[in-house]
């Protein structure tokens, strides 16, 4: 049995990751974090990969098992370094 891969453009994996990233968002103001949204959540998760994106498996885990404490420090951390978004 063979297996066949699907690869994604470009454009669709862009698509795909603004889409989990506005539901981690989502999921943020859910729990009372009204502000955040998925252009934020993006920008903590591609601050972790200076050195290029890694797989695609392990940014979809990034995102989805990302926390709000974990986030929470690394914007605190930004505003006290004086980095806006």
């Amino acid at each position: 049995m063979e297996q066949l891969e699907e690869a994604l453009s470009e454009e669709e994996l862009t698509q795909f990751m603004e889409e989990l990233c506005n539901s981690k968002a989502e999921e943020f103001m859910l729990l009372g974090y009204e502000n955040v949204t998925g252009k934020d959540i993006w920008a903590f998760v591609s601050d972790q990969y200076r050195d290029g994106l890694p797989q695609l498996h392990r940014v979809v885990n990034d995102i989805l098992s990302l926390k709000v404490t974990k986030y929470m420090n690394w914007m605190t951390l930004n505003a006290y370094k004086g980095i806006r978004f």
